[in-house]
């Protein structure tokens, strides 16, 4: 195989423990949302057994989870639904529903009429502390519990008294500014989603929240509550732009590789690639490798980002083609037709790749395309 992504589940199991066990209070529910990150949701879904639940961001998502019978754990949306039908087809299947617009509890007490759903329902009620995306404002809170309410009652009378306590109601939010765990932003938040919480509590009694992404977990465990959400530090991923994930006890769960497809020597002053943006300026040898942005490498990737081949550190040179790409390996004597190589992963963090890319890691693992043929060890 050329090129192909080795998933490594034991990695990913050692990281989901890892993770646990910074937040030993609280259940994990792990973020598998965009094909598990590029890792192919199957293949993590079954890997992690052990979770308490799955999260993924939209409808079209959990059903593909629902449909190949991969989990019987709650799974939750974080995105809710936008719309009626959605919100028929996820009560029909029991998925969890984060609701964070008025007009979604509205269609909930339009359709507790309709008919007797065949399952408890469980909302995450999501409140804004900051990032202004999704979510009720800590200003709503008390409308939003008198329409709760109104909610319960409605549900409890039209689903009969088998469904009298139907409605399970938990709170969450999400940190704008987790990743950089000094800034004001982070306690602003706190602030604002504890007085929430607080006051919730007081009408509703002893209520269960999730407010921690991977950063938060990893650096506020004040604010880890019943529920944490985990997603790229699952996978083996910093969070923090300052902290490596070895550092934090990750192992990589990806692992990009190609092979040398051919060897090239050039003379001084030839150039490489499309647009000969890339000039030698000595003789010098240069590995074309099987991957392209039809794969998922960023095109911007520039000249001088780092490659793993055949044990040693490399530089991209010229631009990346759909197809192939060309390293500078002068000074790697062993590099021969068919030597492996690694885009990251093991050996090359996808931080350091995704920075030389001025991106994140999460968009490196995310792209990853289709064609590119996944193994799992």
């Amino acid at each position: 195989m050329s090129l192909q992504a080795l998933i490594d589940t034991a990695a990913l199991k050692h990281n989901f423990e890892t993770l646990r066990a910074r937040a030993p209070q609280s259940r994990v529910m792990a973020v598998v949302k965009a094909n598990a990150y590029g890792h192919g949701v199957a293949t993590v879904v079954k890997a992690l057994a052990m979770a308490d639940g799955f999260a993924v961001a939209r409808l079209e998502e959990a059903i593909t989870l629902d449909d190949l019978s991969l989990t019987s754990k709650p799974i939750l949306l974080l995105e809710g639904v936008a719309d009626r039908s959605a919100l028929r087809e996820a009560l029909e299947r029991g998925f969890e529903l984060a609701i964070h617009q008025v007009e979604q509890l509205q269609w909930l007490s339009e359709l507790a009429a309709e008919k007797s759903w065949p399952q408890p329902l469980t909302l995450w009620l999501k409140f804004d502390s900051g990032m202004n995306r999704l979510g009720f404002r800590s200003a709503e809170a008390a409308k939003i519990e008198t329409q709760v309410l109104r909610l319960q009652a409605r549900w409890a009378t039209t689903q009969g008294a088998s469904h009298g306590a139907s409605i399970t109601c938990r709170l969450m939010s999400h940190f704008a500014c987790a990743d950089e765990p000094e800034r004001s932003e982070n306690t602003d938040a706190e602030q604002q989603f504890a007085q929430v919480y607080a006051h919730w509590q007081d009408v509703f009694g002893p209520t269960e929240a999730s407010f921690c992404n991977s950063a938060a977990l990893l650096s506020r465990p004040q604010s880890q509550f019943a529920w944490v959400r985990p997603g790229i530090s699952l996978y083996g991923i910093s969070p923090f732009a300052e902290q490596s994930a070895k550092s934090l006890g990750l192992r990589p769960v990806m692992t990009l590789e190609a092979k040398v497809i051919a060897l090239r020597s050039l003379a001084a002053g030839e150039t490489v690639g499309y647009g000969a943006t890339w000039r030698a300026t000595r003789s010098s040898r240069v590995a074309i490798l099987s991957g392209g942005y039809a794969d998922g490498l960023p095109r911007h990737l520039p000249s001088g980002a780092p490659v793993w081949v055949a044990g040693h550190r490399a530089s991209i040179v010229g631009r990346i083609s759909m197809d192939m790409l060309a390293v500078d390996v002068t000074d790697i004597a062993e590099v021969a037709l068919g030597s492996p190589a690694v885009f990251w992963g093991q050996h090359l963090p996808a931080e350091e790749v995704a920075t030389a890319a001025g991106t994140i890691a999460y968009e490196l693992l995310c792209a990853l395309n289709a064609r590119v043929p996944i193994k799992v060890i």
